[in-house]
């Protein structure tokens, strides 16, 4: 190679794209910086401040969703955000199973960050994280999703729980990064970045559906009821002319039932396959999971299944998961 071709200049084509990614890049930081605070957090009064992490600003009037082990046993706390301002924080709510928690700013108007919906993500897609590692606030990384449906086991006392659908990303994410926001090119939220899982591999709990049920709860009530029903299970493709006739291509088996569980003593079996819960389509466990969030404790549910392949419907008094 001669000595003039390392200093060619690239190809215009080139150039073109790698200005569009630097300008989506740049605008969604533009956009995402000034929702993104650094958390300091303090376990108990008279005590220096132990944490940190990073939260987003999803409300103007001080509400910020964070990582449920950024604030775990935390007391007291302060958000700093990249304008400058400094507030003290206030905990609203905190669910472990989750991983996500809400805090509140005390005082001042927040600009909230544009909640997005995950479960539009594809593999390959552009996804930017910002966030506060190692305490430099305003970080900004870009990756793409490397992978959906990851599951990131979590615990709350003696109950653990798997969240499903877990976002998997390349964007480079370092200690004090939980709790920032993962976004899409149109800088809309689709995650809350949440571990490190090792070299080049960061995980982040999704922004849809169930999550955005979560955070309702823990704004309204400071915690979150989930419906119990006692049974393991994953999802089973159907055969084909059960599908056409179901209108649907996957149900959850249930695996294993647990003894004196609600699923044990509303007759449900090992080898049924779920298909509706109340009449609500469910397909994979974090559906029948979605369902259970908020869900009427004490009250009788109606449980479609699949057995021998025939249809029929049982009744389930849900416990709440304590």
């Amino acid at each position: 190679m001669a000595v003039l071709d390392l200093f060619a200049q690239p190809d215009a084509g080139d150039l073109d794209e790698l200005d569009a990614y630097s300008r989506t890049v740049s605008g969604v930081a533009e956009r995402l910086i000034p929702s993104v605070a650094s958390l300091r957090v303090g376990r108990s009064e008279g005590r220096r401040q132990e944490g940190s992490g990073s939260g987003v600003a999803i409300s103007a009037d001080g509400f910020l969703v964070t990582s449920a082990h950024v604030v775990a046993g935390s007391s007291r706390g302060s958000a700093s955000f990249s304008d400058g301002s400094d507030y003290e924080l206030e905990p609203v709510g905190s669910d472990p199973l989750s991983d996500l928690a809400v805090v509140r700013a005390k005082s001042g108007a927040l600009v909230p960050a544009v909640i997005g919906d995950a479960d539009g993500l594809r593999v390959g897609q552009l996804v930017i994280a910002v966030g506060n590692p190692m305490g430099y606030s305003g970080s900004v990384t870009a990756g793409v999703v490397s992978a959906l449906g990851r599951s990131l086991p979590t615990r709350d006392g003696n109950t653990q729980r798997i969240v499903d659908n877990v976002i998997q990303t390349d964007a480079a994410l370092n200690p004090g990064n939980s709790g920032g926001a993962l976004a899409d090119n149109r800088a809309q939220l689709v995650g809350i970045n949440t571990a490190v899982a090792g070299f080049g591999l960061g995980l982040a709990v999704p922004i849809n559906a169930t999550t955005k049920l979560i955070l309702g709860a823990l704004i309204k009530d400071g915690r979150v009821r989930r419906g119990y029903l006692g049974i393991a299970g994953g999802t089973k493709p159907l055969p084909g002319p059960l599908a056409e006739r179901m209108q649907r291509k996957e149900a959850i088996e249930v695996l294993e039932v647990l003894a004196e569980s609600p699923a044990a003593k509303a007759g449900l079996r090992a080898g049924d396959l779920i298909v509706a819960v109340d009449m609500a389509p469910v397909a994979r466990a974090g559906d029948l999971q979605r369902l259970m969030v908020g869900a009427a404790i004490g009250r009788p549910v109606e449980i479609t299944v699949l057995r021998n392949h025939r249809s029929l419907t049982v009744k389930a008094v849900l416990n709440e998961l304590t």
